[in-house]
């Protein structure tokens, strides 16, 4: 097929955009010096033909020239709705030529996650977590950056790129600090609206000041015409060429091709005729001029218009309904006429499909020229000929997309079936869509239920809200029975508990466990009730809940997950009451199968959730069981990564990592797992539950080393102040901001904030003094403007850490004892002290209470026992303390 060209026309958008081109003539230079440049994006901005797509081809030619590697692709407007089509387009070519170890080898841990997603790796049995998705396309660009060095990355028509694919790029442009590689983005202003229009604001908000391309001068445009048509043009034709197509690019040069294949003497006398050629160029005009090429080249460019982008000749012709000589001939006639090319190699590989459309004006003005009816019904017909090229339902659904409802089954399940393949690559908006219009069709009767169902599981990780109403309405309708429809009501509770509505959670798991017989059934979701109430900062019905679940779990051996489920609460509960640790540690164990976790119960199950397990994890962490809870949540977290659930689970993962390094005293550590989380949590959302387990054990841990300053700032950016969240928060969220406000000398606030923590306490029926120890910090508080509220505090304290018996708790009601008290009284409990928190797994406590005892006794020997460990802790405010009275003592 042959293209017929305007001569030195084809430079046209290049005239006058010599700041653009030496902007990325500077760029490629750049990447090309060194490997250790930090990369760059830029950002090209402008209306339809100004030129966008001229100034890759330009970014194209100058980096291969400077012996660059160069990927690129484009957003297409008709295939929005298709997930990973541009960033597929991107990298696919470079991962196709590896063989499938390399690919591995590359990939490394991130191959299972993101190869489903790209197309080269077959999905897993788990849906994963978008988010996880899209930080291993993130890894593997990176990964493949740095093989591929020095390279560019083009991406064309950037405002019809797929949601996902301007998730991943806007996540990667946010991280070129440390990698050498080129971007280069082409988008038109306007036009994009919601997630993907806060996607393409980070992208811009990364660039260099985006550049805004502009109509070409009349004089750039007198030049152009005359290096076109002839130095005979003259000024009167000239400045008509730029009045009619008002300075755009394409216009120009399409025009200035009519003028040469009409053969129209370019002067005055004829520039009256430049209108009726510029219209015939554009819009109507265009369609006319396809019309004219005949009703089968017509059929032809309609159904390439439908098929959008990779448009096969053989399906193209299937969909026109032409035979495959007739289809050659027909792209023979678009290609003279400008309005179709074949395809070309791009880094010596050749692209999917076998045509493409000239320029996307051309595209979009054939697709719009399709009769309405006929638009769709041939959506119809492309999405039967997908499904029988082999390509699968997820392929074939955005062309079903379009269908008009007309109650068909068929296409109903198509629709599911879809939407199971988009969630399987990490798409749940596009199962989304695709459930939806399954919806519209609608589904039948017996089915409607299920696909409710389905659409409520598919947006509960990225739009709680949403889930509620489609599994109420799920639930509403017959059709859910079983355990399907207890899998429902549990999963209509968390959605209701992510969107801070724990009450309604608690009814609806009641309202269903009351229309069921005793069994297996009822039993999850009475343990599901009891895990909502157990984690529901505001519950008053503390003791009443507590002899419901001691009467539970009484006859529970953990034969199945639902008792196992019942033994994890009656042991938190347990914990949080202060009662015996020997017997929340006896509990907790006859939980676990061989000491793991039982099958269906681990942490990528999505039968119970997330906060089953770190009830368990917390239960052991807090009965001084802290090689148990760090490995519970060592799993946690190295399962998370390994599925790629890298948003909320992955948080929360780390926020108990952290608890558990904490509690242990490796004080540094605990700060690096705490601030990954609060990174995490940022970017799931502020105000969820999560978003305070991360703050708040991370200004714990602050305060633990002494960066006061540190904590504060951290309170202040994160809002780290009532009104609290609903859900309980450990450490308790109350005693961690008093202890905060009294460290900074905010000491009235700080005695406010602790007493309100008592009520809290009190109102639950929470007596362990190293889970909630405001009694501790407030006596400590009061000591000198109230001793005797603080000795009563004091006492009231131990006597709640002997019921609870763990050496951390004694030692720390001995540790504020002591603190109490002067002379030999206060080195006798100090001495105690140490005694007991010598044999806690808790090294910040001992290493504090050395510290203590040693200023009590002024002992120079136990003064560097307790720096030696504060040292070990990272706690640099402690190591400081010591060193003070060493100082004083010397």
């Amino acid at each position: 097929m042959t293209e017929a060209g305007p001569g030195m026309a084809a430079s046209a958008p290049l005239w006058e955009r010599d700041e653009e081109v030496a902007t990325l003539e500077q760029a490629i230079g750049a990447l090309r010096a060194d490997a250790a440049t930090p990369g760059s994006l830029l950002v090209f901005s402008g209306d339809a033909g100004l030129g966008k797509t001229a100034l890759l081809a330009e970014a194209r030619r100058m980096a291969e020239s400077a012996g660059c590697v160069v990927w690129s692709a484009r957003g297409g407007e008709t295939v929005t709705s298709v997930p990973f089509n541009v960033v597929r387009q991107l990298l696919q070519p470079a991962l196709v030529s590896l063989l499938p170890e390399e690919a591995r080898e590359y990939l490394g841990d991130w191959y299972d996650i993101a190869g489903p997603a790209l197309g080269i790796a077959e999905p897993g049995d788990r849906p994963p977590d978008p988010q996880g998705v899209c930080d291993g396309l993130v890894a593997a660009v990176r990964r493949l950056a740095k093989r591929e060095w020095p390279l560019v990355l083009l991406v064309d028509d950037a405002h019809w790129a797929d949601q996902e694919t301007l998730r991943w790029l806007a996540a990667f442009a946010e991280r070129l600090d440390d990698l050498s590689v080129l971007i280069v983005v082409a988008r038109r202003p306007g036009g994009v609206s919601g997630v993907s229009a806060g996607h393409l604001d980070t992208i811009a908000a990364a660039a260099r000041p985006t550049a805004t391309l502009s109509a070409l001068t009349p004089s750039a445009a007198e030049g152009l015409t005359r290096a076109t048509v002839g130095e005979h043009a003259d000024g009167p034709f000239c400045r008509e060429v730029w009045a009619v197509t008002g300075g755009n690019p394409y216009e120009t040069v399409e025009l200035l091709a009519k003028v040469q294949d009409s053969g129209l003497d370019p002067v005055e006398a004829t520039a009256a005729e430049l209108r009726a050629l510029n219209r015939s160029a554009r819009g109507r005009g265009l369609v006319a001029r396809l019309e004219g090429l005949g009703i089968d080249a017509t059929r032809f460019a309609w159904a390439a218009a439908i098929l959008g982008t990779g448009i096969s000749l053989d399906l193209a012709a299937h969909l026109a309904g032409m035979p495959a000589e007739e289809a050659v001939r027909c792209a023979e006639l678009l290609g003279v006429a400008r309005i179709l090319t074949r395809t070309e190699p791009v880094n010596g590989r050749v692209p999917e499909g076998d045509l493409e459309f000239v320029h996307p004006l051309i595209a979009s003005a054939v697709y719009r020229s399709i009769p309405d009816a006929l638009r769709t019904a041939m959506h119809g017909q492309a999405a039967w000929a997908v499904t029988d090229s082999g390509r699968g339902a997820a392929a074939a659904s955005r062309h079903l997309l379009e269908v008009h409802p007309d109650e068909d089954p068929e296409l109903v399940e198509q629709m599911r079936e879809a939407a199971r393949e988009h969630l399987a690559v990490g798409a749940p908006d596009a199962a989304r869509r695709c459930l939806e219009r399954a919806l519209a069709e609608p589904p039948r009767p017996d089915v409607h239920a299920r696909v409710l169902y389905e659409l409520g599981c598919a947006t509960l990780l990225t739009a709680p809200a949403r889930t509620i109403g489609h599994l109420r309405a799920a639930l509403d309708r017959p059709g859910l029975e079983g355990d399907l429809r207890v899998d429902a009501v549990f999963r209509l509770s968390q959605a209701l508990l992510h969107n801070d509505q724990l009450e309604e959670a608690v009814r609806t798991v009641d309202t269903e466990a009351a229309r069921l017989d005793p069994g297996p059934a009822r039993m999850r979701l009475q343990a599901v009730h009891y895990m909502w109430e157990g984690i529901h900062a505001g519950e008053d019905q503390a003791s009443g809940r507590s002899s419901g679940l001691v009467e539970l779990a009484r006859t529970c051996t953990g034969r199945d997950n639902s008792e196992r489920a019942l033994l994890i609460l009656r042991g938190f509960d347990a914990m949080t009451r202060g009662e015996n640790a020997e017997e929340v540690a006896e509990l907790c164990d006859r939980v676990l199968v061989n000491g793991r976790l039982a099958p269906g119960l681990g942490w990528t199950d999505t039968e119970w959730g997330i906060e089953l397990l770190l009830m368990l994890g917390s239960a052991y962490a807090y009965a001084d069981r802290l090689d148990r809870a760090e490995s519970l949540f060592s799993e946690a977290l190295h399962a998370y990564m390994k599925a790629g659930w890298s948003g909320g689970h992955l948080a929360l993962a780390n926020a108990y990592l952290g608890l558990a390094h904490r509690r242990r005293g490796r004080l540094a550590d605990a700060e690096t797992y705490q601030r990954e989380s609060l990174r995490l949590a940022e970017r799931v959302g502020r105000g969820l539950p999560l978003y305070w387990s991360a703050t708040c054990g991370l200004i714990d841990t602050l305060l633990a080393r002494g960066h006061l300053l540190e904590a504060e700032e951290i309170a202040e950016e994160y809002g780290f102040a009532p009104p609290y969240p609903s859900t309980i928060v450990l450490p308790d969220i109350r005693s961690v901001r008093g202890r905060l406000l009294c460290a900074v000398g905010r000491t009235k606030e700080g005695v406010n904030e602790l007493e309100a923590a008592e009520k809290a306490a009190a109102a639950r029926g929470h007596h362990n003094t190293v889970l909630a120890p405001w009694a501790v910090d407030l006596a400590r508080a009061l000591a000198t403007e109230d001793p005797a509220r603080a000795a009563v505090l004091a006492a009231e304290a131990r006597r709640q850490a002997e019921r609870f018996g763990t050496d951390t708790a004694i030692g720390e009601a001995l540790r504020c004892a002591a603190a109490l008290e002067s002379g030999q009284r206060a080195v006798r409990l100090a001495a105690q002290a140490v005694t007991y928190l010598e044999a806690s797994p808790c090294q910040y406590e001992h290493a504090a209470a050395r510290v203590e005892y040693g200023i009590a006794a002024r002992s120079v020997s136990e003064l560097n026992k307790g720096l030696t460990l504060a040292r070990s802790c990272g706690a640099d405010g402690l190591v400081a303390q010591a060193e003070r009275a060493l100082d004083d003592r010397a």
